[in-house]
């Protein structure tokens, strides 16, 4: 069976060219003549060690010691999982679970006959089963490497040559890591604004707005970008005023132009505000309260806005500095993101990058697809990414989702196509659970139907959208899913509907 499964990729691999004109088969072959040379017999050394232990980090670790290659991976955090498991994605998401099950016990319980006296937040209680649940993740990749044999150090990682790693312990010491391939994968931090000092109390980042110890009367969040919305709706259901304030013309740029409307009717139905062709000049904090001086962004008159707590989230920068990459010779772009090949290989032999630190979407699981292919290339077998078939979820309610292009980006390519939509009103499951506010809209081209995007605005988006990542990924036509018997009643066959919609007509509306 694995003698078949490999050869399958092979023709898989010859039958599919990338951008760059090197073909995967070819570098498969490439990497297979290499992987000699890569990996010296009779040393010491670690054949992979990888700088950072967040999703690319740690995955990539625990995947190369699958493949039979001794990995060491360092994290300065003293805690696995990096920004996401810790500060990021997986708090959040327990801030949003949480907030979410308040709100609906408080509007909308009693239109299901489950009725009770009052409803209060216990908002100690709720940070309290965020930390759980980050402890006890944090935890189980501790037990994933030492399941998989990986050497796990805590502390501060720089080069100290292309295969020197330099650790500052966090126990006070200082260690030195040889490796013949080293990762770097140490993630990304927040943007920061001129002007603006974060001091997670009343001028918060992503982190302290994970943490604050009361709920606020008056949010403003700078940033109508992903985190921002998402950590708005967490306060705003609490019982926050949340006002957003964003430089462009519309929130969450990259989302399809149809599905981002909708989506900010949906949030300014729950009581978001938004001021959108607005920055931020000026913010005192002298007060009781935080004055934030705004201007149109482009220029006029200024206005004054009171918060109690500032959210800054105008997005993420790679975190490259203090690594030792100028000293080794690594070459960055100017947004301080390593330049890496097809391969994940830097410029320095033996020095390869992943994640939020090399151009692509900063995203989680884009990291974790990173580390995967990287040290597949490195053990000499075949690895690949399509960042066009990544999907990407806001997770508010309802949830966006979305893979492949949008409206507006086929278009620009001039390419003919055809638009199939379905509301979750038409959808029974929506209806019958009363929570039918969304849509799913598919674009195909025209001539062969291939589906070219997918988006999803609905409760559970984000578990939606993989059918279509899968379709995309092995260039189905709309008409493919449409003929795929889905479940019913279920969310899903909003989906199916959709793909009728598009190559023909659908039945329920």
């Amino acid at each position: 069976m694995a003698m078949a499964s490999v050869a399958r990729r092979k023709a898989y691999l010859l039958s599919r060219n990338l951008s760059g004109g090197c073909s995967d088969a070819l570098r498969y072959s490439y990497s297979l003549t290499s992987f000699s040379r890569g990996f010296a017999s009779g040393s010491d050394d670690n054949d992979v060690v990888v700088i950072g232990g967040g999703p690319g980090g740690y995955v990539a670790a625990i995947k190369a010691a699958q493949l039979g290659l001794k990995t060491t991976c360092i994290e300065k955090r003293g805690s696995l999982g990096g920004t996401c498991l810790n500060v990021g994605c997986i708090p959040s998401k327990a801030l949003l679970h949480s907030s979410h099950m308040f709100h609906e016990a408080k509007h909308s319980f009693a239109h299901h006959g489950v009725k009770f006296p009052s409803v209060e937040v216990d908002l100690p209680a709720m940070m309290a089963q965020k930390d759980k649940a980050v402890a006890n993740l944090t935890k189980g990749i501790e037990g994933l490497f030492k399941k998989n044999k990986v050497n796990y150090v805590k502390g501060y990682g720089k080069f100290v040559s292309p295969s020197e790693v330099s650790v500052d312990t966090i126990d006070g010491g200082v260690t030195v890591v040889k490796g013949k391939n080293i990762i770097v994968a140490t993630g990304s931090d927040v943007k920061s604004l001129p002007g603006v000092t974060i001091d997670e109390e009343r001028i918060v980042s992503s982190t302290g707005a994970l943490a604050l110890k009361e709920i606020p009367k008056k949010l403003v969040v700078i940033g109508a970008g992903y985190i921002g919305l998402e950590m708005g709706s967490v306060w705003g259901r609490l019982g926050s005023e949340v006002t957003v304030v964003e430089f462009a013309p519309d929130i969450v740029p990259s989302m399809d132009g149809e599905v981002r409307k909708q989506f900010q009717r949906a949030l300014e139905k729950q009581k978001m505000k938004f001021m959108l062709k607005t920055k931020v000049v000026g913010v005192d904090t002298s007060g009781n309260t935080v004055k934030l001086t705004l201007e149109p962004a482009a220029g006029g008159e200024k206005t004054t806005l009171e918060a109690d707590v500032v959210l800054v989230s105008a997005g993420r920068v790679p975190f490259t500095a203090g690594l030792g990459l100028d000293k080794i010779g690594v070459e960055m772009d100017k947004a301080g993101r390593i330049l890496v090949n097809e391969r994940f290989a830097s410029n320095v032999p033996g020095v390869y990058a992943i994640g939020d630190v090399i151009p692509g979407p900063m995203l989680a699981h884009k990291a974790e697809e990173d580390g995967v292919a990287c040290v597949e290339f490195i053990a000499g077998k075949a690895g690949h990414v399509d960042y066009d078939k990544v999907p990407g979820v806001v997770y508010t309610h309802p949830e966006v989702a979305s893979v492949g292009k949008t409206e507006e980006q086929v278009k620009s390519l001039g390419v003919a196509y055809r638009v199939g939509k379905f509301p979750f009103l038409a959808n029974s499951r929506a209806k019958a659970i009363d929570d039918a506010e969304g849509i799913v809209k598919i674009l195909a081209e025209k001539e062969t139907d291939k589906i070219l995007g997918v988006h999803i605005m609905a409760p559970n988006a984000g578990e939606l959208i993989h059918e279509a990542a899968l379709a995309l990924s092995y260039d189905a036509s709309s008409e493919d899913i449409a003929r795929v018997c889905h479940a019913h009643p279920t969310m899903s066959e909003a989906v199916k509907e959709a793909a009728m919609a598009t190559y023909d007509k659908p039945i329920h509306i």
